[in-house]
């Protein structure tokens, strides 16, 4: 990774959710597990809001654990399970509001033998090593003990950070296994990754 590199501050995330997830693509999950050193670039990741979206969490009610963390302070962590996997997300929103950011695939750029170990794969196919929100959860070690985490602090055990990569197109589709979704498109894919359905 490039000398460049920085780790995304605490005000990025200070902004509506689907705006914060455009430009979360492409930048890089960096995991330091034990002597590992583990970094996955972002190329798929979903927007969620507040009350007012049906899809999310917090549309259930005000009071429940993850409604509250959606409004929380940005730029922490929100890990929790689905099906006996763990969803990572960071919390994105402007002041007053809620929502977050599902991380939902990455591509292995540093670690994949420690990311395939952690998978229980022996494969080339990164597809099969960390996409998909449980398969990346996995694959870079990320469980319930890393809710809250403030992923913008330097010596934090997962920064994202900033190598300067930008993707050259970005598409758009609606959320995956949601029942109800909003009419606005907030499914975003870098396009440069073949075989993201």
């Amino acid at each position: 990774m490039s000398g460049r590199a920085r780790i995304l501050g605490e005000g990025f995330y200070a902004r509506q959710p689907d705006v914060v997830a455009v430009d979360l693509l492409g930048k890089v999950v960096r995991r330091r597990l034990g002597r590992e050193a583990l970094e996955c670039r972002l190329v798929e990741v979903e927007a969620y809001f507040g009350a007012c979206d049906p899809a999310s969490r917090a549309s259930r009610g005000p009071n429940g654990r993850i409604a509250r963390r959606l409004r929380g302070p940005v730029g922490r962590l929100l890990v929790y399970p689905v099906h006996n996997k763990w969803m990572v997300n960071v919390v994105a929103h402007e002041e007053g509001m809620s929502g977050a950011v599902l991380f939902r695939s990455c591509y292995p750029v540093r670690g994949l033998d420690v990311m395939r170990v952690n998978r229980g794969v022996n494969t080339s196919d990164w597809r099969l090593v960390s996409m998909g929100p449980g398969r990346l959860s996995q694959a870079l070690g990320i469980g319930r003990e890393h809710d809250g985490l403030e992923a913008y602090k330097d010596g934090s055990p997962i920064t994202i950070v900033d190598d300067g990569y930008r993707p050259e197109s970005v598409r758009r589709t609606g959320r995956i296994g949601v029942r109800e979704d909003l009419e606005l498109p907030l499914r975003f894919i870098d396009a440069s990754y073949t075989g993201i359905p």
